[in-house]
């Protein structure tokens, strides 16, 4: 038998596939709500940013679903010809990517003060006007907002930081980043991204690269943020109802199976390898 190439598995990916065998198996049934993420954290000793992409990537695929003001579901995999095959999604995790991003920037952002120039100030401000007028419109104000970075990170005339800057940018289109922002994007953190980009602006006109760093750094430090928050609906780690109970007594092979679950969960932990 031929040997086969060896490929790490990103740690939402490995929390991702030990929670999907659980359903699979009837631990977590289907219709039933899973632990709160900072329980699934703690008995996985993995932190919650990582089990949080590991169930945004679960609903992607069709496996849990979430249910605002209530929990995170199971739910039956998806027979569908078109539907995401489990354990499909392997995109880059957003938190990392927006902690890659910010120590990348904020660097840009400096250098960008130490060479400011008025045609600089203009195009910024060009970007920004353009994401308030997508956002008016209804529209999720991405041109303008890559725009923007684009525009800070040219000033370093480096064809290499640009095409990162570009590339960890784009992520944002994978289908885990987009399921992020579907749950947490919207209006109002919108509105306050538009208002740190001009925060940047002035930090840049300012000629002061430690503001400059500063106010890109807070500008995507409010971002992971924003994908960090509570479920929207909810409280994370609060009590929910519970979901009404099955029609009829529990087989003794389902009692045996959820009193194990927990033990289950917490049986392997995982390394934190991305």
């Amino acid at each position: 038998m031929p040997l086969q190439q060896i490929e790490p598995r990103r740690l939402y990916r490995q929390i991702a596939d030990q929670l999907r065998r659980l359903i699979e198996g009837g631990e977590f049934p289907v219709g039933s709500r899973l632990p709160p993420e900072r329980d699934l954290a703690a008995q996985l000793g993995v932190s919650r940013p990582s089990v949080r992409e590991a169930l945004i990537a679960l609903e992607v695929e069709g496996l849990v679903e979430v249910r605002m003001g209530s929990g995170i579901y199971a739910c039956a995999a998806d027979p569908a010809p078109l539907a995401t095959p489990a354990g499909s999604v392997m995109a880059e995790p957003p938190l990392d990517v927006i902690r890659a991003r910010q120590t990348i920037e904020g660097e840009m952002a400096a250098n960008a003060a130490r060479q400011c120039t008025p045609a600089l100030l203009d195009a910024l401000a060009a970007s920004v006007a353009m994401m308030e007028e997508e956002a008016a419109g209804g529209n999720i104000p991405v041109r303008g907002d890559r725009l923007f970075h684009l525009r800070i990170t040219e000033v370093s005339e480096n064809a290499v930081l640009s095409r990162l800057v570009a590339e960890l940018f784009d992520e944002r289109h994978n289908p885990l980043f987009a399921q992020f922002g579907s749950h947490f994007e919207n209006a109002e953190s919108w509105s306050a991204a538009i208002a740190e980009h001009r925060a940047v602006i002035a930090a840049i006109a300012s000629g002061s690269p430690d503001a400059a760093r500063a106010a890109m750094c807070d500008h995507l430090e409010q971002s992971h943020n924003r994908f960090y928050a509570a479920w929207p609906g909810h409280a994370d780690g609060a009590t929910h109802p519970s979901p009404p109970a099955p029609v009829g007594p529990a087989s003794p092979a389902r009692q045996r199976r959820r009193k194990s679950a927990k033990a289950d969960v917490g049986a392997n932990t995982l390394s934190e390898e991305s």
